[in-house]
């Protein structure tokens, strides 16, 4: 029933220019906190071309199979702020985005928190807060209580919890060791030996969602609120392991349809529990080698990013998943831009103009730092 749904979607949206992603998963040994880079062939695809445009289409790099093309956008990916240049290529975190208004969230060490428009076009900072300079490695857009809200997680300082203007609103550091009724994070965060490598931040019916991958103490971990105040919840899960709820690297963390989504990064998963914790599956037909960094979903399909290359690949890929196969291999590194190998996070974005919609993939590079908008063709 899925796949006749996200069919019938496709045939709708390829009519007015739009289209969509899926997702791929592998097993690699994840030898450090990112991992090398490499090299791989491109894919070419034409794609219809209009007569008048032959020659044009001809010439452009255009990367994936079968629904799912995509060209390098420049103009775009030109959008990034000049006086951020300087600072691109420390970028390392991710992205979300308020639905509602279509503007999205992005951070960049030593520059700041910065809002994107919904066109893509205009980027503006915000907040004044020197912690928000700080590197954000992970970033959730939510709505609680009907007040909208931002939570960035800093590896090795802290989760924040911010207003849209900057203004934060708590600041959570890392647990004391009493805190969750799991005592394997109890006992880890009690220890004199312990980090605080959170990676990722989600939000789900009135919880803060925290990956704690960078870490022995591979976990995932809740934030709750309480008379405004957000501090550490009791429910927390997983362990350094390959048991089923257990991670190798817990990175990317998403809420989609009352569900957890885990990018379980060295094991090349991406794995689905309940809100409580409670394993639930994982993600079929993702291929074997990938380091899966972060998946996020938009009409219909998830969106998944490897962190590097695998064989002779000219980047890290990106895979547009229907949540049952593999639909499309997309190879930044086929497009010829400068810089991008390693891929941290992927985010779809939809941009409607004159009645047309439009997905592009934002994305965030990793080891040389760059950003680059992808356009479906």
């Amino acid at each position: 029933m899925q796949k006749r749904t996200i069919l019938a979607v496709l045939s709708i949206v390829s009519s007015l220019g739009f289209s969509s992603n899926a997702m791929a998963q592998t097993t690699q040994h994840d030898h450090t906190h990112h991992a090398h880079e490499h090299n791989d062939m491109a894919h070419h695809h034409p794609h219809g071309p209009m007569a008048s445009d032959e020659i044009s289409m001809q010439a452009k790099l255009l990367t994936g199979q079968g629904e799912f093309i995509f060209s390098w956008d420049q103009d775009l990916t030109a959008a990034f702020p000049k006086d951020a240049h300087e600072f691109e290529p420390g970028m390392h975190g991710g992205f979300n985005e308020d639905p509602e208004t279509g503007i999205v969230y992005t951070g960049i060490p030593g520059y700041g928190l910065c809002a994107i428009s919904p066109d893509l076009k205009k980027w503006s900072t915000i907040g004044n807060d020197s912690r928000l300079k700080d590197n954000i490695h992970g970033i959730v857009f939510f709505v609680h209580k009907g007040k909208k809200y931002l939570a960035v997680a800093q590896e090795g300082k802290r989760v924040l919890v911010l207003t849209l203007d900057g203004r934060i609103v708590s600041e959570v550091l890392k647990p004391t060791g009493s805190e969750f009724k799991f005592s394997e994070a109890n006992e880890f965060f009690g220890s004199k030996d312990s980090n605080f490598g959170v990676t990722d931040v989600t939000y789900l019916n009135g919880t803060l969602y925290v990956a704690h991958g960078y870490s022995a103490g591979d976990f995932v971990m809740t934030i709750k609120e309480k008379n405004g105040v957000w501090s550490w919840g009791k429910l927390a899960w997983g362990g350094k392991g390959d048991k089923p709820g257990q991670f190798q690297t817990a990175h990317g963390i998403y809420a989609h349809d009352n569900h957890i989504l885990v990018a379980n990064r060295a094991a090349g998963q991406v794995v689905k529990f309940t809100k409580k914790g409670k394993f639930v599956e994982t993600f079929n037909d993702i291929p074997d080698g990938s380091l899966v960094c972060n998946v996020s979903y938009k009409a219909e399909h998830y969106f998944l990013n490897a962190l590097q290359a695998i064989g002779e690949q000219k980047s890290a890929p990106i895979y547009v998943h229907s949540g049952e196969k593999l639909l499309s291999t997309v190879i930044p590194g086929d497009l010829d831009i400068p810089v991008l190998t390693n891929i941290h996070q992927v985010w779809p974005h939809i941009v409607t103009e004159n009645g047309t919609k439009q997905l592009y993939l934002l994305v965030h590079g990793w080891n040389k730092g760059k950003f680059a908008v992808l356009k479906m063709e």
